[in-house]
């Protein structure tokens, strides 16, 4: 059985520049660009590459890729008040996100039942924005004791149109395949939130995100507050994806088209 080949993570700007040879652990490359405005980083197979990245980049910064952060405008959206429930349902925001999808990420949730509010959140040291939006759905709906009417907002495409326009449960039916060769993304997420949809009465309504709803801004500040914390959690069904993707790569070298090392960013 053929070893793991060694691997060299150049840190060009970041917090202490230099080369690594790995990319988890307080030791690792991920800790000194984490959070580093502008970092320059990148893995490759030999050391010799490394360094020549190094002298190559020093001192040298590159845009900032966007973070999970509201938009700012010119001027600020009038504020959206949270819709308060009637006739006993239940109204749940909820939102999710990560640095540099993927990375460090979270989500928020916000629940109403017409008497008081609740707030929930957590975070994930790797995963992507898509996991982290089914994941808000999954806590707001999983925290409800009994089956309720629930009115769910969220600003993701993703989950609302998988969930209205049935492409869900059709994957789930088709053994979580979108087709004869492609399969679904995320099934271990979407069976959650399939089976609690089948113990609630849930109505999915996407709203614009950072456009000053009320329930939309609080979730987006939960799921940011989470992604910047340290010693998160492993999102261990992701990062199974995500290192066997890398290994595969750092077997063949020249399928290498970017610096993200091989990263599943859906």
């Amino acid at each position: 059985m053929a070893s793991k080949k060694k691997k060299f993570y150049a840190v060009a700007m970041g917090k202490t520049p230099g080369i690594y040879t790995e990319w988890f652990g307080d030791n690792g490359a991920e800790t000194q660009v984490r959070g580093f405005p502008g970092a320059v980083f990148k893995g490759f197979p030999t050391k010799d590459a490394a360094e020549d990245f190094i002298k190559q980049n020093v001192g040298k910064k590159r845009k900032a890729k966007p973070k999970a952060t509201p938009h700012k405008t010119k001027s600020s959206p009038k504020l959206i008040p949270m819709i308060t429930p009637e006739d006993g349902r239940i109204v749940i925001y909820t939102d999710g996100g990560c640095l540099n999808n993927p990375g460090p990420g979270g989500y928020g949730v916000v629940i109403n039942n017409g008497k008081k509010t609740k707030e929930l959140s957590g975070g994930y040291r790797l995963t992507t924005n898509n996991r982290m939006e089914l994941m808000a759905c999954i806590v707001g709906l999983g925290s409800l004791k009994k089956g309720s009417s629930v009115i769910l907002y969220s600003d993701s495409k993703y989950v609302v149109d998988g969930i209205t326009k049935g492409w869900a449960v059709r994957w789930q039916v088709n053994g979580w395949m979108k087709n004869k060769r492609e399969a679904a993304v995320n099934p271990d997420l979407w069976e959650k939130l399939l089976a609690l949809c089948g113990k609630h009465d849930v109505q999915f309504i996407w709203v614009k995100g950072h456009a000053g709803n009320e329930g939309n801004e609080r979730c987006d500040q939960l799921a940011n507050m989470e992604s910047a914390k340290r010693a998160l959690p492993v999102d261990e069904v992701y990062e199974i994806q995500f290192n066997k993707k890398n290994q595969i790569i750092e077997h063949r070298p020249s399928l290498r088209n970017s610096s993200d090392f091989g990263a599943i960013t859906t």
